[in-house]
């Protein structure tokens, strides 16, 4: 086995140790614990025989892994009480016993649909009819943002659209992006649990987002919302170059909604959310794989964001200097880190495609251009099987790469100038292509570095 075969093979295997660690049914399947005649959700205890009714609903792209998941963990005499609806992409629809999962946007394409609206407010009219006697369980996961929309009737599909398009293609955050989807929604910050009378509101949350903000993740649906109106409009206004861009009707709910000083009531007592995998259960996982496959490894940290290319350049160097170096730590060496940086699109009328992992990558194969990547491996893959609007869930570049990018006379700072990594690195045997896996909890990035003899001049 060649040595840049090698370090695939290991990048893979570390990646995908840390994909493991946070699959969405065993998640779920390991906070349940059924006992004779009790139910224990997050040492929440449900009296079997007291509870009426249980409704499962939620959206993201781990929800059909986390439905079955619950399911399975509640037996088949429980499961008779159970009915739910969960949002998530058609590509992980599946038949499931109880829990009727609801195409709400096709693949690969992370923009509310009528089809999502649709499910929402099936949510909405499901919550709405549970009692004292009842239990409502909430599945949030990544995704669940734009798989649960429900625009205010004033604003519309298509409005709200269009603000999420601007905001994601002007590289707003998370956390700004989602601060105005809840000042537009029926259902986000806190709306769902306002919802329900149900006596008890059990929300179990896979976390996508840097710091686990549980007001932020899916956008808050059962967690009261403390940001504000006024918040939305300054952050439109700041990433809208011409007011214009933005639909009136959205500006005028935001003003009407900022006049209103009262915002979302507290929730009860009765809603209870908790976090049950993230991005640091990831790393972990990945770090264990990597020391038993011999390498030293250095995290760092699952919270690193800013600019994909910055990321990929900062993560090369730190590969370069540990192979010819030693610093931080000599080879075989493992470089672990998490989060989600954004990419920043530059203006141009050249075909391009990809997603941050596949740009990040890129940025780090054009930094170690010149010397080949002899002796260095990099992978950056999203946990959730996606990159950006592909198929891909991220890529990989070594030494092999380099070398069939030369042989095709391709360069690859050309590709990456207009945020075209899809096509270097499908052309190249690059990218990294899982399907859905049925979670996410942001991207992880393995740069791997093993001892090279150092080229003679």
């Amino acid at each position: 086995m060649t040595q840049a075969s090698r370090l695939r093979l290991d990048a893979e295997r570390i990646w995908r140790a840390g994909l493991n660690a946070v699959d969405s049914t065993a998640l779920v399947q390991g906070v349940i614990d059924r006992r004779a005649e009790t139910l224990s959700i997050c040492g929440h205890d449900i009296s079997v025989d007291s509870v009426r009714r249980i409704a499962v609903v939620g959206a993201g792209k781990a929800g059909a892994g986390m439905a079955a998941g619950f399911e399975q963990a509640v037996g088949p005499g429980l499961l008779q009480k159970v009915v739910g609806w969960v949002n998530v992409p058609t590509d992980c629809v599946r038949p499931l016993e109880k829990v009727h999962l609801h195409a709400a946007r096709p693949a690969g394409v992370n923009e509310p649909t009528q089809a999502g609206v649709d499910g929402a407010l099936k949510i909405l009219d499901c919550v709405s009819q549970l009692g004292a006697d009842d239990v409502c369980i909430v599945l949030l996961s990544g995704g669940g943002s734009a798989l649960l929309p429900a625009p205010l009737p004033e604003v519309g599909l298509a409005d709200k659209l269009a603000v999420t398009r601007l905001l994601m293609q002007s590289g707003a955050s998370i956390r700004e992006l989602n601060c105005v989807r809840k000042h537009l929604s029926l259902i986000k910050g806190g709306r769902l649990a306002q919802a329900t009378n149900a006596g008890l509101v059990i929300t179990l949350i896979i976390s996508d987002v840097v710091g686990d903000p549980l007001d932020v993740i899916a956008s808050g649906p059962t967690v009261e919302d403390h940001s504000t109106a006024a918040e939305a409009l300054e952050i439109l206004s700041r990433y809208a170059a011409d007011p214009d861009d933005v639909p009136q009707s959205v500006w005028q709910a935001l003003r009407r909604a900022a006049q209103n000083t009262k915002g979302v009531s507290a929730l009860p007592a009765k809603v209870f959310n908790h976090v049950i995998g993230n991005n640091a259960t990831a790393l972990h996982a990945a770090a264990a794989e990597a020391r038993r496959l011999g390498y030293h490894v250095k995290s760092l940290g699952s919270e690193i964001q800013g600019e994909a290319a910055a990321v990929g350049r900062q993560l090369a160097e730190m590969c370069r200097a540990a192979r010819d170096d030693g610093r931080p730590e000599p080879p075989p060496l493992c470089i672990l880190s998490g989060g989600e940086p954004v990419v920043h699109l530059a203006d141009t009328s050249a075909p391009r495609k990809g997603g941050r992992n596949q740009e990040l990558v890129l940025s780090a194969l054009v930094h170690l251009w010149n010397d080949g990547m002899r002796g260095v491996g990099l992978l950056s893959g999203g946990t959730d099987g996606e990159d950006g609007p592909t198929d891909a869930a991220g890529a990989f570049a070594d030494d092999t790469v380099v070398t069939e990018a030369r042989r095709k006379r391709l360069d690859p700072a050309t590709f990456l100038a207009v945020h075209d990594s899809y096509h270097f690195f499908e052309a190249c045997g690059g990218l990294l292509i899982t399907g859905p896996t049925h979670t996410n909890v942001m991207d992880v990035r393995v740069g791997l570095v093993r001892a090279t003899d150092r080229p003679t001049e």
